[in-house]
């Protein structure tokens, strides 16, 4: 066996390793365990660069002559390809030219030079800072650079100049054009040098004013075309330097094409170029940007105390980005601008607006151009579309089927006139939601822009067409009823009917933009800016469009189908038996027979309600279910799926390699192609080995290697792995089966099997940036965190963890580190030979070798534990993942350019030196790596050593971050600069920190919204050429994926560019294409193999990310949705950036970018086969923190303006694709929940009809049994239940279809059935249910409440055990009392209306209940069991003494808050934030959602119980005062015992609080255990009152339940805002108000807190009762045998579990006390519960008490 390579510090290997490899040149070492040792001064070959530009100021007496003063030092960049040096000592010098596509071009328009000097120019005359200028002087260059290297240097200037400025898709000409600046003569001929000539050629000069806008834009044409290079330059560097200073204001595009508008007309004015002195630097900062900065800080904040706080502003009161940068969309808006002495700057000759900037008024030009607002409305204007084909379908369908309901005059069945007439109200019922839209529209739009007139058309049309789709019917129905007995009734009603038609298509097809005034394609130049802005959406060829049709035709054709005759033809029975249904017999004592003999109209209004959810969710079904089908099919139209014959994927890999990876066309034919692929393919195995991925026997196996020919010369022999793939035990053969080699390899095979687009040769293609922002996300795992236990609830260390998930890696690493250890050894002075060769053959102790295999080391050296942490955190989320897998491009790059430049490598004569020099020269010019470290100024000690190891093992690794400095005068704002530093920026003496290459002033604090777009846009000015990628920061990527950079890049269709003036002719074909902005890329989820949670989380990425994504790209409707896509930079920046940034309405800001660019008609496409990896949350919380996350942040998407742009005119195809794609998705959700609950409740009032009524009874052939008079008929209505149950678990049963078909095609039946296996078993079902009512809450939660904010997503493992106590307090409010609730009705409606089919909501509904605990570590330990019932107690009891963190009562206080709000006013209380204040909720959303919701809610439970208490069986009592006395019983026995005790506290509170510290928590204590006992003692008061019958107890309580909560709620929204602190609870119970920084409030809190209080014990006692119910679930699952070990496969495999933790001598007995002590408590609490329910049903007969009163209610 070969020896294996040896090991670098950090685990990477060191030079030498198999035979006639060299690994120095295969790959470059990742880090992989590594990284390269941190490099010394000497061998940093650009050291001599980096001592100018120290101080940047000593540049400007150098008439910025030399590049390096002006780009800093570290940015070398190298040759063109097609410029080889000479093969002698000049090697590689022609290269070392800084931008040589553009220098060694002899035809260059402008030289660096000349562009050096247009810069400088540019900063003098504007005041730009020299910072930026030498940023920008940069980012142009090696702009201009990567243009110039596939096209010539003028057509580089050309191509750029048409993407900024004049360009057929450069937003600044449609902006131009769009705010009819054309129109405007003196503007239009003077924005150009070329537009006089353009004007005098076109004989108009002179001539009347053309206005039309085809003139226009040839006169711009022309103008464009007339231009110099100069200009052209000038004119792009103008835009840039505007735009490299701006900060916020990128974030409002057309505002930055107006300020450079203003710029550039003063530039050429006559006061401009005859100013002979600079203008001081940082002019435009001040006058230009810090204003308008200012007013957009100042919407959202205020100064309080010299801080900035967030101000209580919903969206719609706040003028964000959107608003100001549609000011300048129009003439209108523009002419608003006015200066602070009232001018109109629109009225100041162009020229002049420039140095007018200073003295704007900002503040009066601003308005509200679309209103935010927080309503379901939103959800009606923009989806009106959905609400018309669903709802008008569904009407047409039932009521076709409810011909029962209406009768003749003669109360005979209706005619056939009324049948047309009354099923042709489906038409009025589309009008009439037409109506609801446009009225809730003219509440979102000001009517004074450019709106009102269209609005106000359509409103009068409709009630046009209201009144002929619904008139009609009024007289046949209503007034002629039967009477005319001719044919007229039925003819009006068959056009009618065939109006109402056309009208429901014609709504449900059109988008309501496109109606009166089509905003999308009208002709009017009012519209251009919308069309231009808002609906230029890219077009699709004939294929996707005929695809994209065809889906939504299958989708509704199955839809309708299916709903039809599954739905509505088994609703028709039912209807049927119950309509005119009336209970007979029945009474209450104050109501008589009005409700109970209308209970069935009642149920079946319900069901009307129910059968309606379910026509919605059938769509999303069919939804699901053909989107798959799709998906699946494309993939094999693209050579995805496995079903290929799979050993022909290996055995063809090498051939595919040099085909598709390599630029073979630029390739001489001396070299045989088996040479060049054995490079590629040796490389990526060696990068996997240094990754420990593979062991040295599996490399050897599968690198290709030198052997002996039979003629005597050497010759590459290939790997066995690609000659014996039909041999069917290869898999282990080669590489560890099921191991992450196994699956990059086969990933790499399978995609070079697809079409992609050819590479051009490394020094052709397109320079790319990756970004990744980062703010405080692990960089470097640290020792401690890897082998000491997170806390006391967890019971592994990290490593141990690590070492059970990637055995063999862990091995591989041992391995390495072992013969590391023992080179090391041998080299150490002193010993000798013989003892070295004694200790060869000595045979190592396996005691020896503990240490390796228990941490990773048996030296403490830091080499040795460096390797370790570094070995750990690239198997966890950290940054140093992230950077190590993407700079694996400039491995690549450099990689492919040597062996794509065989010559290369002869020339350098062995100088490897000098090649690796070129190498890295290359892939310095063609990738950039910048992470925006937004906190790095402020990293504490460990952090700032993690980052400056990235420096040193990653010199190129560009760090941006924010920079701060004290204010120059007294009360000033700090500067804040953004600057950028790298791995060869120096050190600074004085301060210890590196050197910034670049330091740009910003005018302020850039960080205005959720912080990350923010972080993005105060680095995207680092950026370099013309691609992004943006990466998170819990990211990886893969050398076999990076050497396909050439192959994605290609895929903006960049290579084949036309070499024809873009200015020649408008709409030439290489031009008019949209251009494409975004390139979607696949994620795989690295950690899919994590858990079951995990997985599931993989599971979903998976389908969205691949299989949705997929097909959504087909036909035209996939977005943007942030890493790892790739950008046209060019695009994106000159739109707005790369996300949005307004703090809570963009959370989700990547979404709004996708919609932008859709918007302004850049395409989006999808590559399928290039993958990053990527982390997702492990643990239950955590994974339900992100879907929180997301869920709000589509509750804020629901209310932007991008969602009505595309609602309101998108067609109808593309509306249907973006609207399922997306929010529908949650809408759906949100349905699924709420039909759920709808169908309990149905279920409730059938189960009351059932329990009452002597139902009909029918034998086995359906024929009714005689002798039943007096019977019901509800049998059909039970058949339409088993349906409905049946549809609700086929919705959730789909969700599983994706991904099984994903699986299916890309790994096999095999596969495919194990994993859903695997998510079965794993209860995966359970967790969906929960995460669907999360979802749910947390949309409804948003669109009522908003707090919508960035929650920070753990990326650790799931290995802690989280508190009952915890998890109650984290799920109760979202899901687990909805969940309790619902059982009880299930408890009812079990006991009342048996079906089997009821088992699946049993299942359903427990989960709502239970999945948090099911998913929780070790939750069925019997000792940690009892140990959280203890922590559950003291949670529910601390805290009234003295504040507490985690207790019951802070719980509750902020539960509150969402409605009541914090105080505004501060009064100094310590405890108080600045941050985090919540507004009081609206009064309309108070009314809503806190009293009339409520209150209908219980008003049906109410009727309900009134129901099964009407009859004369029941005792002649009346329901409602029994529910009166037991359900306000409570609340009147915690007042008194409140107002008692509150007496107590005030008299003799002073005097006991000093004799007593507990006094103030022995006063809740009694309060707490006397609400207890009331609520306890009136629940056996109902019991007792219902003389034991559970069921109707169950019903009692459910409606007694229903009261209260509306009670509570009803008391809690009366109640003023809340205190940030706790003293006045504290107060409550101690009787001390006084000294507490209440203030003045000391004399009004009190009756507050009364009312608090009275709210809060009803809800502790409802808490204390409730968790012990859960716990008394989850006891007998706790008491199974095994139950923890069996639980806990769902993280690990049985052959992987954790060892029990170890405890010493002192915990175990602790532990053992308080298992003991606290098992009885909780065995005497339980049994007490259950004896209070089941002694008085056992001794029933015995129990009997004489009350008068009870007779009464």
């Amino acid at each position: 066996m070969a020896q294996p390579p040896r090991m670098i510090p950090g685990g990477g290997p060191r030079p030498g390793g198999p035979p006639q490899i060299n690994m120095n040149q295969m790959a470059g070492p990742r880090p992989g365990g590594g990284g390269p040792p941190p490099p010394g001064p000497s061998s940093n070959p650009y050291a001599q660069r980096q001592n100018y530009a120290a101080d940047p100021q000593t540049a400007r007496n150098q008439a910025m002559r030399s590049t390096t003063a002006l780009i800093g030092p570290g940015n070398d960049s190298t040759a063109s390809l097609n410029q080889y040096p000479s093969m002698g000592n000049d090697f590689g010098a022609a290269s070392k030219q800084p931008y040589p596509a553009w220098t060694n071009d002899k035809e260059v328009p402008l030289s660096m030079e000349e562009i050096e000097d247009i810069c400088l120019d540019l900063q003098q005359k504007f005041g730009f800072q020299r910072e930026n200028m030498r940023n920008i002087f940069d980012f142009l260059m090696q702009l201009l650079d990567s243009r110039a290297s596939r096209m010539s240097a003028s057509q580089a200037l050309l191509t750029v100049h048409a993407d900024y400025i004049g360009g057929q898709h450069a937003n600044y000409r449609k902006w131009y054009f769009a705010a009819q600046l054309d129109l405007d003569d003196a503007v239009g001929r003077v924005n150009n040098p070329g537009i006089p000539a353009a004007g005098a050629k076109g004989g108009s000069k002179g001539g009347p004013k053309n206005v039309k806008l085809t003139a226009a834009i040839d006169r711009w044409r022309h103008a464009m075309n007339a231009m110099n290079p100069y200009d052209r330059l000038r004119q792009v560097a103008l835009f840039l330097l505007c735009w490299g200073e701006a900060a916020n204001v990128r974030f409002v595009p057309e505002t930055l094409c107006f300020i450079f508008k203003c710029a550039d007309d003063y530039y050429r004015s006559p006061e401009c170029q005859n100013a002979v002195d600079p203008v001081p630097e940082g002019l435009y900062l001040n006058t230009v940007i810090k204003p308008l900065y200012k007013y957009m800080r100042d919407q959202g904040y205020e100064v309080i105390d010299g801080k900035h706080v967030r101000r209580e502003k919903d969206h719609y009161q706040i003028i964000g980005y959107d608003d100001i940068n549609q000011l300048f969309w129009y003439p209108e808006g523009i002419a608003r601008i006015r200066l602070v002495d009232r001018t109109r700057l629109v009225d100041i000759p162009p020229a002049q607006r420039f140095m007018k900037f200073s003295r704007i008024d900002w503040g009066k030009a601003f308005f509200k151009t679309y209103y935010e607002k927080r309503s379901y409305r939103q959800l009606l204007i923009h989806f009106n579309r959905i609400w018309v084909i669903h709802i008008a379908m569904y009407y047409f369908f039932t009521s076709y089927n409810s011909q029962n309901i209406y009768k003749t005059y003669m109360n005979e069945n209706p005619t056939p006139a009324m049948i047309w007439s009354v099923t042709a109200l489906g038409g009025a019922v589309a009008t009439l939601i037409e109506l609801g839209a446009t009225i809730s529209e003219f509440t979102v739009v000001p009517t004074n822009w450019n709106n009102a007139s269209h609005l106000t058309r359509r409103f009068l049309f409709l009630l046009i067409v209201l009144a002929l789709t619904g008139g009609p019917t009024v007289w046949i129905v209503g007034i002629d009823a039967g009477r005319t007995l001719n044919s007229i009734p039925l003819i009006i009603g068959v056009v009618q009917f065939f109006l109402s038609a056309a009208v429901t298509a014609l709504f449900g097809f059109i988008p309501s933009g496109r109606m009166f005034g089509d905003r999308v394609s009208g002709k009017s130049r009012k519209y251009l800016a919308s069309q231009t802005f808002t609906a230029s959406y890219p077009a699709m060829d004939r294929d996707a469009r005929t695809a994209s049709f065809m889906l939504w035709i299958l989708i509704f054709g199955c839809k309708f189908t299916e709903s039809y005759f599954f739905l509505t033809l088994s609703f028709k029975n039912p209807i049927l038996v119950m309509v005119g249904m009336r209970v007979q017999n029945c009474t209450d004592k104050i109501f008589g027979t009005i409700l109970c003999s209308n209970q069935a109209a009642f149920t079946l209004t319900l069901m009307y309600i129910m059968d309606l959810s379910l026509f919605f969710l059938d769509t999303f079904l069919w939804y699901v279910i053909w989107n798959t089908v799709f998906s699946v099919g494309h993939s094999f139209a693209l050579g995805l799926s496995i079903w290929t014959p799979w050993y022909e994927v290996y055995t063809r890999l090498p051939k595919r390699i040099y085909a598709k990876i390599l630029a073979t066309g630029e390739l001489d034919t001396r070299y045989k192609p088996k040479v060049l692929v054995s490079q590629v393919w040796n490389a990526i195995v060696i990068s996997m080995y240094r990754e420990h991925l593979l062991s040295i026997e599996h490399v050897q196996k599968l690198l290709y290697h030198q052997v002996q020919g039979p003629d005597g010369r050497r010759t590459l022999r290939a790997p066995p792995f690609f000659t014996s793939q039909r041999d069917k035990a290869f898999k282990g053969k080669f590489v560890p089966q099921g191991s992450e080699a196994e699956r990059r390899i086969s990933f790499f095979a399978q995609s070079l099997t697809t079409a992609m687009p050819d590479p051009v040769p490394v020094a052709n293609m397109p320079t790319f940036t990756v970004l990744t922002p980062h703010y405080s996300e692990k960089i470097l795992l640290s020792l401690r965190e890897i082998i000491r236990e997170e806390d006391q609830n967890t019971r592994v260390t990290l490593l141990e963890y690590l070492k059970q998930l990637h055995p063999v890696e862990w091995d591989n690493f041992v391995r390495d580190t072992k013969i590391l250890a023992e080179e090391d050894a041998e080299a150490e002075p002193g010993a000798s030979a013989s003892a070295s060769a004694a200790e060869k053959d000595h045979t190592s102790s396996k005691a020896d070798d503990l240490p390796f295999y228990f941490i990773g080391f048996k030296s403490s050296s830091p080499e040795y534990t460096l390797r370790t942490r570094i070995w750990a955190s690239l198997r966890a989320q950290t940054l140093y993942r992230t950077i190590s897998g993407m700079m694996n491009y400039s491995k690549a790059i450099k990689l492919l350019y040597r062996v794509e430049n065989p010559e290369m490598v002869q020339a350098a004569h062995g100088d490897t030196l000098a090649l690796e020099q070129e190498l890295e020269r290359m892939a310095r010019r063609k990738f950039k790596f910048v992470v925006s470290m937004q906190r790095y100024s402020k990293f504490n000690k460990e952090e700032v050593e993690n980052a400056e190891f990235l420096l040193r093992a990653y010199p190129d690794l560009q760090i941006a971050y924010l920079d701060e400095e004290p204010a120059k005068e007294k009360n000033g704002e700090t500067r804040i600069f953004s600057a950028l530093i790298d791995g060869h920026s120096e050190m600074d003496a004085t301060t210890g920190k590196r050197k910034p290459k670049f330091r740009i002033e910003l005018p302020g604090n850039p960080i205005l919204g959720d912080g990350k777009s923010d972080n993005q846009n105060h680095a995207i000015v680092f950026y370099r050429g013309e691609f992004l990628q943006v990466i998170d920061a819990n990211q990886d990527n893969y050398l076999e994926e990076c050497i396909k950079i050439r192959n994605v890049l290609g895929e903006f269709e960049i290579y084949s560019q036309s070499g024809q003036n873009p200015y020649t002719q408008w709409g030439a074909r290489e031009f008019a294409k949209a251009p494409v902005a975004i390139l979607g890329a696949r994620e795989y989820i690295f950690s899919e193999n994590i858990g079951i949670l995990g997985d599931i989380a993989a599971g979903k990425e998976q389908t969205f990310g691949t299989l949705s994504a997929r097909a959504l790209a087909w036909v035209g409707g996939k977005l943007h949705y942030g890493h790892p896509d790739f950008m046209n930079a060019t695009f994106l920046n000159t739109r707005g950036g790369i996300s949005k940034a307004q703090k809570g309405l963009h959370l989700n800001e990547d979404i709004f970018a996708g919609m932008t660019t859709f918007g302004r008609g850049g395409r989006i496409k999808h590559s399928e086969y290039y993958q990053c990896g990527k982390g997702r949350d492990l643990g239950f919380g955590t994974i339900l923190n992100f879907q929180t996350k997301i869920g709000t942040g589509m509750g804020e998407q629901m209310l932007s303006r991008e969602y009505y742009y595309l609602g309101s005119q998108l067609p109808i195809d593309r509306f249907l694709t973006f609207y399922y794609g997306h929010p529908g998705f949650h809408i759906n959700n949100i349905l699924v929940i709420k039909s759920v609950q709808i169908f309990i409740i149905v279920l409730l009032y059938l189960g009351t009809l059932n329990k009452e009524l002597r139902i009909c009874k029918y034998n086995s052939a359906g024929n009714l049994i005689g002798g039943q008079s007096g019977c019901y008929n509800l049998v059909p209505v039970f058949d339409w239940i088993r349906r409905s149950i049946v549809s609700i678990f086929m919705v959730f049963f789909i969700a599983f279809l994706p991904l099984f078909l994903q699986e299916l095609t890309e790994r096999g039946t095999g596969s495919a059935l194990l994993r859903l296996a695997k998510h079965f078993l794993s209860l995966s079902p359970i967790f969906e249910v929960f995460s669907t009512q999360i979802y749910t809450n947390s949309i409804l939660s948003n669109l009522t409440f908003g707090g919508a904010r960035y929650i920070a997503t753990g990326r650790g493992f799931a290995t802690t055990r989280i508190s009952f106590a915890i998890l109650y307090s984290r799920f109760a409010g979202p899901s687990i009392y909805m969940g309790m609730r619902i059982l009880l009705m299930l408890l009812y409606v079990t006991m009342a209306l048996w079906l089997p089919h009821l088992i699946y909501f049993w299942v359903s509904v427990m989960a709502l209940c239970i999945a948090p605990f099911m998913f929780n570590p070790h939750q069925f330990s019997i000792a940690d069991f009892i140990i959280d019932y203890r922590e559950f107690l003291r949670w529910m009891s601390r805290g009234n003494t003295r504040t507490h963190a985690n207790a019951w009562v802070g719980y509750c206080r902020l539960s509150r808050t969402q409605i009541t709000g914090y105080k505004k006013k501060r009064l100094g209380h310590p405890s108080e934030k600045l941050s985090g204040d919540m507004p009081r909720a609206p009064f309309s959303t108070i009314i809503l959602s806190e009293w009339i919701l409520p209150i209908l809610k219980a008003l049906l439970f109410i009727i309900a119980y009134m129901f099964v208490k009407s009859f004369p069986t029941q005792s002649t009592a009346s329901p409602l005062i029994r529910l009166a006395v037991v359900a306000l019983g409570p609340t009147v026995w915690n007042a008194v015992v409140l107002i008692v005790l509150f007496v107590i506290s005030v008299v003799f509170g002073p005097a006991l609080n000093s004799m007593c510290v507990k006094f103030p928590a022995i006063q809740a204590t009694i309060a707490h255990g006397l609400a207890l006992f009331g609520m306890i003692a009136f629940f056996e008061f109902l019991w007792f009152l219902e003389l034991w019958d559970a069921s109707h107890a169950v019903l009692g309580l459910i409606a007694i339940v229903a009261v209260q909560r509306a009670v509570q709620r009803i008391l809690i929204s009366l109640c003023p805002r809340e205190f940030k602190h706790d003293e006045t609870n504290h107060a409550w119970w101690s009787g001390k108000w006084t000294g507490r920084g209440l203030g003045g409030y000391a004399v009004s809190q009190p009756f507050r807190e009364f009312i608090v209080k009275l709210v809060e014990l009803q809800l502790w006692t409802g808490d204390i009762l409730l968790g012990h119910f859960l716990l008394l679930i989850l006891t007998p699952v706790m008491l199974l045998p095994f139950a923890d070990q069996i639980h806990a496969t769902i993280w690990l495999r049985p052959s992987k579990q954790i060892r029990a933790p170890l405890y010493s001598f002192k915990q175990k007995r602790q532990r053992r006390n308080i298992v003991i002590k606290y098992g009885f408590i909780y065995i005497l609490f339980q049994a007490g519960f259950v004896a209070l329910i089941a002694l008085p049903a056992m001794f029933r007969n015995m129990i009997t008490l004489n009350c008068s009163i009870c007779q009464q209610i």
